[in-house]
């Protein structure tokens, strides 16, 4: 019922952010291209909204995680951030490979592949580096939770400790 409520109010407000493009907070989007030849030369994780312009809690996710000063500073230093509609009717390319429309699942390729087939919107999808499979979050996160995530991956603690046991020590700071 509440996730009803918001999404009316968005399509009533018509709250948009979508677009490769910086957001009024400063967000930095990038192209899924852009990211991957920008992890060539400098290698480090790339952080995916997958998103539908249909989806409210991915409007709310733009709103109140996607503009927060604390996340913006923290994806721009240690993400490549990726904006993806996951309907999107353009051919996508990903580590040599074309992704395109699917009739079937009216959605891309691409968001089959990222989210294992398991589409749920939005979804934070966090490739660690450039040969590693995605890792798909589905659900909205407030800036606190989307914090113990891309931390967990932003200070390469996933490649020496399991979640759980990082999660129990961790101290969020947003």
């Amino acid at each position: 019922m509440v996730k009803h409520i918001i999404f009316m109010l968005f399509l009533c407000t018509g709250i948009t952010a979508y677009g490769q493009e910086t957001t009024e907070k400063g967000m930095r989007w990038m192209t899924l291209a852009e990211a991957e030849e920008a992890a060539k030369k400098e290698p480090r994780p790339i952080l995916i909204d997958l998103y539908t312009d249909w989806c409210g809690w991915c409007k709310v996710m733009d709103k109140r995680t996607y503009r927060n000063e604390k996340v913006i500073k923290y994806l721009h230093s240690r993400f490549y951030p990726v904006k993806l509609d996951a309907e999107t009717k353009s051919t996508l390319s990903y580590k040599g490979k074309a992704f395109s429309y699917n009739t079937q699942y009216k959605t891309n390729e691409i968001a089959l592949y990222l989210t294992g087939g398991q589409l749920s919107y939005p979804t934070t999808v966090i490739i660690p580096t450039t040969g590693e499979d995605p890792q798909p979050i589905p659900g909205y996160l407030a800036p606190g939770e989307l914090e113990l995530i891309v931390k967990f991956f932003g200070e390469g603690a996933y490649r020496k400790q399991e979640f759980t046991a990082y999660q129990k020590v961790f101290k969020g700071e947003w």
